[in-house]
């Protein structure tokens, strides 16, 4: 009897697998079918042309700089958040109801944060629907699940470790960043790789805090429009499937590309730290 309830437990576990690598390939498939035809180097590094047959290149720049600015201030801000939860704070009351606001933030629709923006840096700060507003909105999506994953990677370095570096007569300060930070690098890595995953995906943050200019930006005070939003216009607008599903394309690779450059940077970790 034992025996059967293992077998099943083990098909349904397959089942569920194999359900989830169907639909990924389904939905992959389907994109790479619709908008391959459409790739080409014009296509990728062309200007945009509202009347047809233009690139996406500025859209491409946008998002770029969307994913390096937030990134840029989201990380440090967020290790450090963690650093402090996890190994300076006394672990009470206050320690937990930041830990609850945190987790509350990541639950929050992107929207709200898009109207956030839109009032407090597009509106109050006056920087306008440009770059660097949108970026600051993502940062703020972005950070509870920097800190986050940050904590968890903190908590899975060995106390050991902590004790042997301390029993050599380092600091703590030199403990964290040469024992602690370089043992959870792995896993802090992780937690950036979400994050870039969440701001190539975001648009309705976007929408309201960049605005929705299809040109190259001149600066990071430009409006502009990400591939995300783009897809979205296109599709609103002319309801041209094959193109939205050509951005689809360029934004799986991106994503890819910036998937295997961090596991890589990961895994280097790794092997310094054995």
């Amino acid at each position: 009897m034992r025996k059967i309830k293992d077998q099943f437990y083990l098909f349904l576990l397959w089942f569920a697998a194999f359900l989830t690598v169907a639909f990924l390939v389904t939905i992959v498939g389907y994109i790479f079918y619709k908008g391959m035809g459409l790739i080409s180097f014009h296509f990728i590094f062309g200007d945009y042309s509202p009347t047809g047959g233009g690139g996406i290149w500025p859209m491409i720049v946008t998002t770029l700089y969307t994913i390096v600015i937030s990134l840029v201030i989201a990380t440090p801000i967020g290790i450090m958040a963690a650093v402090y939860l996890q190994e300076y704070a006394k672990q009470g009351k206050l320690v937990r109801i930041i830990r609850f606001a945190t987790e509350s933030l990541t639950g929050i629709p992107s929207i709200i944060y898009g109207l956030f923006g839109a009032v407090f840096f597009v509106t109050s700060l006056k920087l306008g629907m440009s770059i660097i507003s949108a970026s600051l909105t993502l940062t703020i999506i972005t950070l509870p699940v920097v800190i986050r994953t940050t904590e968890e990677s903190l908590k899975t370095v060995p106390h050991a470790y902590r004790e042997g570096s301390l029993a050599l007569g380092t600091t703590k300060l030199q403990t964290l960043y040469k024992v602690i930070l370089p043992s959870a690098m792995p896993g802090i890595l992780s937690g950036i790789i979400l994050s870039m995953g969440r701001i190539i995906g975001e648009s309705a943050a976007i929408f309201l805090t960049a605005g929705t200019v299809a040109a190259m930006p001149a600066s990071i005070f430009s409006s502009a429009r990400t591939l995300t939003v783009h897809s979205y216009l296109v599709t609103q607008e002319a309801g041209d499937i094959e193109l939205a599903a050509a951005i689809g394309i360029v934004l799986i690779v991106i994503i890819l590309v910036l998937n295997l450059s961090a596991t890589y940077i990961s895994k280097k970790f790794d092997k310094a730290n054995y």
